[in-house]
C-alpha cells in the first residue's frame, strides 16, 4: 500500500494539538481593519480552534497528523 499524501496547503495553515483539535489563524484580519471594532480586533488575536465539522475536513487533508 503506498503512502497517503498530505495536502501542502493544509500543513502550512493548520496544526493539530495534543488532544486532536485543529488550530488555525483567525479569519477576517487581512485588510479593512480600520472599519472593525476594537473588540473584534482584540478577540481575533492569535489562533483559534476549528469547529468539529471543519476539523473533520482538515483531518482528511493531513492523514498522518495525530
Amino acid at each position: 500500500m503506498p503512502k497517503m499524501k498530505t495536502k501542502s496547503s493544509a500543513k502550512k495553515r493548520f496544526k493539530v494539538t495534543a488532544s486532536g483539535r485543529v488550530m488555525a489563524a483567525q479569519a477576517g484580519k487581512r485588510h479593512g481593519m480600520i472599519k472593525r471594532s476594537k473588540k473584534f480586533i482584540r478577540d481575533a488575536r492569535g489562533t483559534t480552534t476549528l469547529c468539529k465539522a471543519d476539523e473533520g475536513i482538515v483531518k482528511t487533508y493531513m492523514p498522518y497528523d495525530r
